[in-house]
């Protein structure tokens, strides 16, 4: 409690404990399907795309791990300002439907807030809605407004993310160890990889967190289109994540990823892309990008079952 003073000088009592304390409600309607919509929020490698709210930040992921029990570690950088570390642990995820994490902001390694985030999904094929509720305690000062701004802009970040990208998905009816096995091993991978009457031409493969695959695909009609995979997290039968880039060194494409989850003996798996510009993205689609996706994951399926 403080006093300040009326006019006549008797003191005002005044409870800042209640200013340290907030509600904060963000929503927002996504003219994407849920499936994306959800993919975009909880996968690590799309988060890392959406999460600066400015251009002027530059937000680094330590750990990501998007499961009941997992925790994301971010810093967020700004020229000339101490980092922010930002720990996030998720209490509750259910697929398309809610996410729950807590929420530890942190700077100097003196703890600025804590919150609880809950986000709630719902929606169509066609469009997504979003409601992301923040209860936020301040513990060094008022951080109600910074988290309007920064969760505003993020929430921009993430509709803008979402209508640039593309998620395929297919469930493989083989064990989640061969497929991945499959998919991370220099010798098959180059075997199935591209849609149908594509073949590949490796240069240099590495499967490895920090490594890369330079490699020429070519179409049925002996057109080559150079490709260069970087990839920037492996997790064994769990998750990639990698950024395609048009040929060796070339501009970068999209960022993607890939997720590997058991059901009942067999592998869902998800293959994402955010790419790099919306106009890239339709014009991928223009092209039947997303059937030649599926084609390449049904490539993938035949040559499991064929193992």
């Amino acid at each position: 409690m403080t006093s300040n003073s009326n006019p006549d000088g008797t003191p005002v009592a005044r409870d800042h404990a209640k200013s340290r304390f907030a509600t904060l409600t963000f929503e927002r309607d996504v003219g994407v399907p849920l499936s994306v919509l959800w993919q975009v929020w909880t996968d690590p490698a799309a988060r890392a795309v959406w999460a600066a709210p400015t251009p002027s930040v530059t937000v680094e992921f330590l750990e990501a791990d998007t499961r009941v029990g997992g925790r994301e570690v971010s810093l967020c950088k700004v020229e000339g300002q101490p980092n922010i570390r930002c720990e996030c642990g998720w209490l509750e995820v259910q697929p398309a439907l809610r996410s729950v994490n807590y929420e530890v902001v942190s700077a100097g390694g003196v703890i600025q807030s804590a919150a609880l985030v809950t986000a709630d999904f719902s929606g169509t094929d066609e469009r997504s809605r979003l409601v992301v509720t923040v209860q936020l305690s301040s513990l060094a000062e008022d951080m109600a407004a910074g988290y309007r701004q920064g969760f505003g802009a993020g929430l921009d970040n993430l509709a803008g993310a979402a209508k640039r990208t593309m998620v395929l998905q297919r469930l493989i009816q083989a064990p989640r160890s061969l497929v991945w096995g499959t998919w991370m091993n220099p010798e098959t991978l180059p075997q199935w990889w591209g849609p149908d009457g594509f073949s590949c031409r490796t240069a240099r493969i590495d499967l490895r967190s920090g490594g890369e695959w330079v490699f020429d695909m070519i179409a049925p009609d002996g057109t080559v289109f150079p490709n260069h995979h970087v990839y920037t997290e492996v997790r064994p039968e769990e998750r990639i994540a990698y950024t395609l880039l048009w040929g060796e060194n070339g501009p970068k494409h999209a960022d993607a990823w890939a997720s590997f989850e058991d059901q009942d003996g067999a592998t869902k798996v998800t293959l994402g892309m955010v790419f790099s510009a919306e106009a890239e993205f339709q014009e991928a689609k223009g092209f039947g990008a997303e059937e030649l996706g599926q084609q390449t994951l049904g490539k993938l399926e035949r040559f499991v079952k064929s193992r």
